[in-house]
């Protein structure tokens, strides 16, 4: 409250401490210096290896959260880093410690997403680098089970406030009871600001039950009014027994009712606007509201609430004098804390529950809806622009306890689903998937599950599912989503639209690459011809589409479509972000090194890698999947010095983002795996394609042309390391169930065709070996032509299969064809396979894994 809580004093200047969303304290900190002190005494004491978290449990307005910035402020200089965490919602956690990343040296979420950049904070923290003194304070965190997932059990301190006695079966816990009368009467002479007797103090703090929170709203009264202790407890007394013999708020001190209910009568006699913004502001959630959010949002009231709108708030909002009044009333009545460094309004939680009790059902729904319009105007338009994602941050924690999701007024359910998309964009999946579940299942109760909100919140679900890994349950659901929304709202809607280029990525998760190039060939046609040919929607598709063809092996048509897209992109003015960009530059990349030109590839991946790291970071996700196919591209074009380093470097931060588990971080250790064995190092390279092996099937599954794919890299390994048999087996498995899924003339299934005709060559099966390669040989000829790599790879390791066999004049003539199509193909500069070729050795041909 107002009172409790003063400006900043100013950090003594010492590197690197760091304070974040700490907020004010009260410098006039009054009594509970027992508490301080076992407090102290409790969070320094090391009874394990590591620090043990400390809760601090009591009842709403006994001052738990005053303690723990009185404890944060006067134990500061033991620290280089605390932290303030939000903790009454689980959505304000990641966040709130996805913040601290920078100070730890870390990548920011704009780069990584948020909950990537909190369980990488979390895990800093934990590690004691680069700080061993740190203090976490989580407050409000009165839901155990969503909140310890995010505390760090490390070197440093944890400190909880909550009012839920559960956290005593999980941490040491120092209970907060009310003021003694001692405190109390130390705390009303300081408060008042005038002499006051210990009697008329002990009188007031009896009457108030000694409850820190009442003391402070019956001091500022006083104060404000000039009113003595006999009038105020006169006051209390009328008060007190109009709550008894009426509805006093259930599980809230008498004694805090009854203040809080002269305070407001007081109030409304002096400022009726004061009362009614107060009210509003109890439907907010708990933590800060944006003070800018009246001015914004007040707009949206006046267009939408229509004769439903409450004629005093609408004045208020559009007077800015009078709101500025009403605000600086409320501040003196200690019933809303108002900072104005941060533009915000916080109203204590408990008064929130007791204004909100206090009013009749059909007030609250009015009360509501107003909020909810207040935050839909206050919101931004575009939950893709980066730059405004602050704004989206400062809303989130007000969706739930406002019951935004029982809304069903147009402009907020748009607001809804731009929280969706928001979340989703920043990384935050867990927090994306909470909203949009429950968006769905209130809408579908209220507005039926056909409605097209319930079906657009659906389609929203789908992305977070499918960034989590999720790809079974996305599918499912974009499966019956398009079907739905092809029935209710037409094919050629622009939601249907964007469903329909949404599946196709489901469809490539799942490894049905043809399905998703039908279905993006028919998306882009659609595309064109309801929003044009250069439309950011359409350039999306047609980037998909390109990826389509890769995915099925048709690399040329892949690079015309990959540049003409890249082209219109990196021309277009509005609607295409450095990200979609990036991705465009580095996908023609990636498709000039499948078609075989390795030099050209480099000097793509060079340019595009450089853009990533000026505009978004080398740290951003799609910087480091530029890197990541850099190195394959030096890999190949035999720059391996170079192409290793890239290749540990981009590993390295992909685990360090995402974990062992994400796509991105499994692609990297293959490409690491490829070059190590390339390099000679076959035991790290054997030791990190095995246990990325293991991955695929958790998160593809078993029947995933990738999951079978980089088991034939496994195969390579086996055979180099002496184990030609396993290396067999293991080939002729994947080839098996790749022939299955994506067909023999696939250059998944060819390239494998080529490795298990070493295997077989190695073991002595010369005529399985040739024959082997001799159909390979004509598929690969079929489908690329005879220059293409994969085709003279395969032609100089069947020229040695031939001599093996006898037949030495054919052998000599199909060596002496691919040294000359070697010689004059772009492959010219490839020189671990023409050197190779040259010393008439085996050529092994690897994988890797594109992005889906």
């Amino acid at each position: 409250m107002a009172e409790l809580s003063h400006t900043v004093n100013a950090v003594p200047e010492r590197s690197p401490e760091v304070w974040e969303k700490v907020p004010p304290r009260n410098r006039n900190f009054t009594g509970r210096e027992e508490l301080l002190t076992r407090l102290r005494r409790g969070i320094s004491t090391v009874t394990a290896v590591v620090p043990q978290p400390q809760a601090l449990q009591g009842l709403g307005g006994v001052g738990k959260t005053h303690l723990a910035i009185e404890y944060a402020w006067r134990y500061r200089s033991h620290y280089d880093l605390v932290w303030w965490i939000p903790a009454d919602q689980r959505v304000l956690v990641p966040s709130a410690l996805a913040m601290m990343a920078p100070h730890l040296g870390l990548p920011s979420a704009a780069t990584t997403g948020v909950e990537e950049a909190a369980e990488a904070v979390r895990r800093a923290l934990q590690s004691g680098e680069p700080y061993r003194r740190w203090l976490l304070i989580f407050d409000n965190a009165e839901d155990p089970a969503r909140i310890e997932e995010f505390i760090p059990l490390g070197p440093g301190h944890v400190l909880i406030t909550s009012r839920n006695p559960d956290w005593e079966d999980r941490f040491e816990t120092l209970q907060v009871d009310v003021f003694e009368r001692e405190e109390s009467v130390e705390f009303l002479r300081r408060r008042l600001r005038r002499e006051i007797s210990d009697q008329d103090a002990s009188r007031l703090a009896e009457k108030l039950g000694d409850l820190p929170l009442a003391l402070e709203q019956a001091g500022a009264l006083q104060y404000e009014t000039g009113m003595s202790v006999d009038e105020y407890i006169e006051q209390l007394e009328e008060q007190a027994g109009r709550l008894l013999g009426a509805n006093k708020a259930s599980g809230y001190p008498l004694s805090m009712t009854a203040a809080w209910q002269v305070s407001v009568s007081m109030l409304q006699d002096r400022l009726p606007e004061a009362v009614r913004i107060l009210r509003c502001c109890a439907f907010f959630g708990p933590e800060p509201i944006p003070r800018d959010i009246f001015r914004r949002g007040g707009r949206t009231i006046g267009r939408g609430a229509g004769e439903k709108a409450d004629p005093l708030l609408s004045a208020i909002l559009s007077d800015p004098i009078l709101l500025t009044k009403a605000l600086s009333e409320l501040r003196r009545f200690a019933l809303a804390r108002i900072e104005p460094e941060t533009r915000t309004i916080q109203v204590h939680r408990l008064v929130q529950a007791l204004l909100r009790d206090g009013l009749s059902g059909e007030e609250q729904r009015t009360a509501r809806r107003e909020v909810h319009l207040l935050l839909a105007g206050g919101a931004p338009a575009d939950p893709d622009d980066s730059t405004r994602w602050r704004l989206f941050e400062e809303l989130v924690g007000h969706v739930a306890p406002s019951e935004l999701a029982e809304s069903t007024e147009p402009v907020v359910r748009r607001f809804a689903l731009n929280i969706v998309r928001y979340l989703y964009q920043a990384g935050n999946y867990q927090s994306a998937l909470t909203f949009s579940e429950d968006f769905i299942g209130r809408w579908s109760e209220n507005s039926g599950p056909r409605h097209p909100d319930v079906l657009v919140a659906r389609k929203h679900l789908g992305n977070v599912l499918r960034g989590l890994g999720r790809y079974a349950e996305d599918y499912e659901l974009g499966r019956e989503t398009l079907e739905l929304m092809r029935e209710v709202l037409g094919p050629q809607h622009p939601e249907t639209l964007s469903m329909t280029n949404t599946f196709g990525a489901a469809l490539r998760a799942r490894g049905e690459f043809m399905r998703a190039r039908e279905l993006d060939e028919e998306s882009r046609q659609a595309h064109e011809q309801a929003l044009g040919p250069a439309h950011p929607s359409t350039l999306r598709v047609m980037n998909n589409l390109a990826l389509d063809y890769g995915l099925t092996s048709d690399y040329m048509l892949a690079r015309r479509l990959q540049q003409e897209t890249y082209l219109e992109q990196s021309d277009a003015t509005q609607g295409i972000s450095k990200s979609s960009l990036l991705l465009s530059w580095n996908g023609l990349a990636r498709v000039v090194r499948l078609c075989g030109d390795y030099a050209e590839a480099c000097d793509l991946g060079d340019e595009a890698h450089a853009y990533g790291v000026q505009e978004l970071g080398p740290d951003h996700p799609v910087t480091l999947l530029t890197a990541k196919d850099l190195s394959i591209a030096r890999r190949r074009a035999g720059d391996l010095a170079e192409a290793l380093d890239m290749a540990r470097d981009a590993h390295a931060r992909f685990q360090r983002l995402f974990g062992d588990e994400h796509p991105d971080t499994m692609a990297a250790a293959v490409n690491l795996s490829n070059v190590l064995r390339t390099t000679g190092e076959l035991d790290e390279a054997f030791a990190v394609a095995h246990e990325t092996v293991l991955r695929y099937p958790r998160v593809y599954g078993e029947d995933h042309p990738y999951t079978q794919a980089c088991r034939s890299n496994l195969a390579i390994l086996y055979r180099l390391r002496g184990d030609a048999e396993t290396a067999r087996a293991v080939n002729e498995a994947a080839l098996e169930r790749l022939t299955a899924t994506v067909g023999r003339t696939h250059n998944y299934s060819l390239a494998c065709a080529v490795n298990l005709a070493t295997d077989l060559a190695l073991l002595g099966e010369t005529a399985r070996a040739r024959e082997l390669g001799e159909d390979t040989l004509e598929r690969l000829h079929a489908l690329f032509g005879e220059e293409h790599y994969l085709s003279l790879l395969c032609a100089a390791n069947l020229s040695l299969d031939l001599r093996a066999a006898g037949a030495e004049k054919e052998a000599e003539r199909l060596r002496t064809e691919t040294l000359e199509r070697y010689g004059r193909s772009p492959l010219s500069s490839v020189q671990p396979d023409i050197l190779a070729a040259v010393a008439g050795l085996r050529i092994d041909t690897d994988f890797d894994p594109p992005p889906i």
